[in-house]
């Protein structure tokens, strides 16, 4: 996952760091409560039109953001845009198609445990594509993390998932984060823009590819309920807008590698949410994911000589930070 900002980190105050932390809460809780949420909106908008919609929603705030706050080149920014249709191709557009199409099949609480696994496929996709060093923590760190993913699809019986295989959830959601590798290793090679800029110029590029799709299908379905129109503007709003300022705010004053731990806690609010609307789950699942944090956090631990864990980045990078 992009763990991108335009600013150096400065040493912050206690009130500073106070701040910097309820923000990277509130940007995970709302990033959680897109599983929780999309699972109910794709009940009556197809995975197409809710990310159509999603973005179209987004964009213009997201645009009106960046240029307050980044007061972006916009020149420079379009001279990178085959960067920028790959990344939105990956991310945007990919992950979140895939994400809502597995919310169809299965619960968001599974899905949010095999997205937990997401900084583990990173790291291996970075050793793979970028030469990137893979230590033997790391290494460690990824197959812990790919039992619990395991355990989490097996429902705790490895003998019923070889006889049965992948639920079609499951397949969704895997390749969801293959897409997301994808999309965070094309954004290491591309040339650094400002985070929320990048992040509105990949909206504006999902909403002009997804129109001509969604009008050759007969159009996008718009919400006919009450339900889905708050399903689809707390999406918009919340986890498409709000947590990215929330999170780049935070990155002003936290390294990014640190912070990055914090993504962690998607997994564990979807699990919270879970429980307290009262949606069946299993001691597999807690078990997994469990297991699958504890992997990711072996993983992302520093070295001994103080350098930067596989997932923090040595420069900007152009993109979003979550679903």
């Amino acid at each position: 996952m992009t763990l991108a900002v335009g600013t150096k980190p400065k040493r912050a105050s206690r009130r500073s760091l106070t701040v910097a932390i309820a923000s990277l809460l509130g940007a995970t809780l709302f990033w959680a409560g897109n599983y929780v949420v999309g699972a109910g909106a794709v009940e009556s908008i197809d995975p197409l039109s809710l990310v159509l919609l999603r973005w179209s929603l987004a964009v213009v705030p997201l645009l009106a953001i960046a240029q307050m706050v980044e007061r972006p080149q916009w020149r420079q920014v379009l001279a990178a845009w085959p960067w920028l249709v790959a990344l939105s191709v990956f991310g945007l557009l990919g992950y979140n198609l895939l994400l809502y199409t597995a919310l169809e099949h299965t619960d968001p609480f599974s899905a949010s445990l095999i997205n937990a696994f997401n900084p583990a496929l990173i790291t291996l996709a970075a050793a793979a594509c970028l030469r990137e060093r893979l230590t033997g923590r790391a290494v460690g760190g990824v197959l812990i993390a790919l039992i619990g993913v395991l355990l989490v699809l097996s429902n705790g019986d490895a003998g019923k998932l070889l006889q049965v295989g992948f639920g079609a959830g499951e397949l969704f959601m895997i390749a969801a984060i293959a897409a997301w590798s994808a999309y965070t290793i094309t954004g290491r090679l591309a040339p650094p823009l400002p985070p929320i800029t990048a992040t509105a110029a990949q909206a504006a590029i999902t909403v002009v590819v997804l129109t001509p799709l969604s009008l050759a299908a007969g159009g996008p379905a718009l919400p006919a309920t009450q339900g889905a129109i708050t399903s689809l503007a707390f999406i918009a709003v919340f986890p498409s807008v709000l947590s990215y300022l929330l999170w780049n705010r935070a990155l002003t004053v936290i390294p990014a590698g640190n912070a990055g731990v914090f993504l962690n806690l998607i997994t564990v609010f979807t699990a919270l949410f879970t429980i307290l609307s009262g949606h069946p789950y299993s001691m597999a699942q807690i078990a997994g994911g469990v297991i699958v944090i504890a992997g990711i956090l072996l993983t992302s631990a520093r070295g001994q000589r103080g350098s930067s864990g596989p997932f923090s980045w040595r420069r900007r990078q152009p993109g979003n930070l979550e679903s």
